[in-house]
C-alpha cells in the first residue's frame, strides 16, 4: 500500500469512528428523553420495562429476589429495588440498565424513602418492626427506630427533618425526628394503614386505610386529624374497598387512588376531599404514579398481573399490558 492510500484509509477509519460516537451520543440522548416506566414483579425477580409511547413492553432488567418498591434517585440517574427475600436494596443504573450495587438493608425490607440529598435511606423492615436509617455512601446503618407491627409506607418531609411511618397491625402513622432518631407522635388512623402522599405545600399527609375503605388527611402542622375520605363503589363490598397506592398532580389539586380488591382508582378533588370520578383498572388495582405532563397514570394491578395506563384528562383506560407475576409498583424515568 502506497502513503497515500495508507493516509485514506486510516482517514475513513477515524470517520468511521467519530460516526459511531456520534450515533452512540445521539441514541443516548433519544432513550433520555423517551418515556420509560419500570414495574417490580415479585415472582419474576425482574423490572417490566414499558416504552409510554408505544404503549408496549419492551424489555425486562433482572433484579434481586422479590422485588417491591421502587424508587428513582435525586440525581435521576439510578433506581433502587427494595427486595424482600433478599434483605437488599438493588442499586441500577438507568443508562445501561443493569444493577451495579447492592446494599444489605436487613431481613424482609418493605417501603422506603431518601433524604432529599439522596444520602440516606429510610427504609421499614416488616419482620423486625422498625424504620432503618441507612448511610447510602458506606452501606452502613445509622440508626434504628423501633415503631408498631408490620411497619410498611415511609415518606420523608420535604426539608428532610421528618420521616412518617405507618403500622399496619398498629393502625397508626408515626411521626420521627430524623436528627434525634426518636418517634415524637403516634398518630391514630384508619385500620391498616399502608401508604403515603403529601400536598406539594407539606401541609397536609394523606395516609391510605386499606382496611378502612378510607385515606386520613393529617395536617403536618400538629399532626391532628383533619379528614377522613371514605370511599364507595358501586356493586363493591365495602371490605373489597381497600386502597393502597397514592399519588398526587404537582400543583396539588387532585389525588388518585387505588382501590384495591375493587378493582378501581378514585380520581379526589383535594380542596373539597370530595370523590369526583372513579375508573376500572384490573384486578387489585395496587400502585400508582403519573407522568411529568399529569396526562398518564399508571396503574399497576397485582392479581391480573397486569398494568393499566389512563388517560387522566379523559379518565379513561388506554390500555392494559402484562408486566409480570404478581407486579407491585412502578415507576416513570423521563
Amino acid at each position: 500500500m502506497n502513503q497515500r492510500n495508507g493516509r485514506r484509509t486510516t482517514l475513513i477509519a477515524s470517520s468511521a469512528r467519530v460516526a459511531r460516537a456520534a450515533l452512540a451520543t445521539l441514541l443516548v440522548a433519544c432513550a433520555a428523553q423517551a418515556q420509560v416506566a419500570y414495574v417490580s414483579s415479585e415472582k419474576d425477580h425482574a423490572l417490566a420495562v414499558i416504552d409510554l409511547k408505544e404503549l408496549a413492553v419492551v424489555g425486562s432488567v433482572p433484579t434481586c429476589k422479590r422485588p417491591r418498591h421502587l424508587v428513582q434517585t435525586p440525581d435521576r440517574k439510578q433506581l433502587m429495588v427494595a427486595c424482600g427475600e433478599s434483605g437488599q436494596l438493588d442499586v441500577i443504573d438507568l443508562a445501561t440498565r443493569k444493577s451495579v450495587r447492592r446494599v444489605d438493608v436487613g431481613e424482609d425490607p418493605e417501603a422506603f424513602d431518601l433524604s432529599p440529598d439522596g444520602k440516606t435511606l429510610f427504609i421499614s423492615r416488616e419482620e423486625d418492626a422498625e424504620l432503618a436509617m441507612v448511610d447510602l455512601a458506606s452501606g452502613k446503618r445509622i440508626k434504628s427506630v423501633e415503631v408498631g407491627k408490620e411497619p410498611e409506607g415511609v415518606k420523608v418531609s420535604a426539608d428532610g427533618k421528618t420521616v412518617y411511618v405507618t403500622s399496619e397491625v398498629a393502625s397508626l402513622v408515626h411521626v420521627i425526628d430524623v436528627a434525634s432518631g426518636k418517634v415524637v407522635k403516634n398518630v391514630p388512623v384508619g385500620k391498616r394503614p399502608r401508604r403515603f402522599a403529601l400536598t406539594p405545600d407539606g401541609s397536609q399527609l394523606w395516609v391510605t386505610n386499606e382496611l378502612g375503605a378510607s385515606v386520613t388527611v393529617l395536617s403536618t402542622k400538629d399532626h391532628s386529624v383533619i379528614d377522613t375520605i371514605k370511599f364507595e363503589v358501586k356493586g363493591a363490598r365495602s371490605s373489597d374497598i381497600t386502597p393502597v397506592g397514592i399519588t398526587m398532580t404537582a400543583d396539588g389539586k387532585h389525588a388518585f387512588v387505588a382501590l384495591g380488591r375493587a378493582n378501581h382508582v378514585a380520581f379526589i378533588d383535594v380542596a373539597s376531599r370530595k370523590v369526583e370520578k372513579l375508573v376500572l383498572a384490573g384486578k387489585r388495582a395496587w400502585g400508582v404514579t403519573l407522568n411529568k405532563a399529569q396526562d398518564r397514570l399508571l396503574v399497576v394491578n397485582g392479581l391480573s398481573d397486569d398494568l393499566t395506563i389512563i388517560d387522566v384528562p379523559a379518565a379513561k383506560a388506554l390500555k392494559t399490558l402484562p408486566v409480570g407475576r404478581v407486579p407491585y409498583a412502578a415507576v416513570i424515568v423521563e
